[in-house]
């Protein structure tokens, strides 16, 4: 039985006739990592779009709402688990106050700080865009089984360890 081929098939197979000597197994693995990066882009971009919230907005929203009841965390934390810099988080933090996502209070344990907390508002629209994000990422893995997809998650988990160390 043949195998179904893929644009990374025939990418790989022109390749390999006119460089047959290199080895082209990380291109079939990472040019499909790259592409199904770009249909997940698109899945998400357009899951946010239907809540009415930008990528970097899910960002910020989504890290105060995984933290749990009160939902609020210090700039300090959101920068850790956003990945950008301070001035472009007191932006980002400025604009989802503006949207009256999140609201500024002060830090009862330190009182030169702040914390930035989740409004109902943005919970609900968070929330909302969880479900259209679970929703359209069960879309792009319905081809895979249950076993399947655990075993491409342990399969990037692995590679993926070795970047973040």
């Amino acid at each position: 039985m043949a195998r179904e081929a893929d644009e990374v098939d025939r990418i790989v197979d022109a390749w390999r006739t006119q460089r047959p000597d290199l080895d082209f197994s990380p291109m079939e693995v990472l040019s499909r990592v790259d592409r199904l990066s770009r249909h997940l882009d698109r899945a998400r971009r357009n899951a946010f779009h239907r809540s009415d919230l930008e990528p970097w907005e899910w960002d910020v929203l989504s890290a105060l709402r995984r933290a749990g009841e009160p939902f609020q965390l210090s700039p300090k934390h959101l920068l850790q688990q956003t990945l950008v810099s301070s001035g472009t988080m007191t932006n980002r933090i400025d604009r989802l106050v503006e949207r009256a996502l999140v609201r500024r209070e002060d830090d009862p344990d330190d009182g030169r700080s702040i914390l930035v907390t989740l409004t109902d508002t943005g919970r609900i629209r968070v929330d909302a865009a969880l479900t259209r994000l679970m929703d359209s990422e069960s879309e792009l893995l319905e081809r895979l089984s249950h076993s399947e997809r655990e075993r491409v998650s342990a399969l990037l988990r692995k590679l993926a360890i070795g970047f973040d160390a």
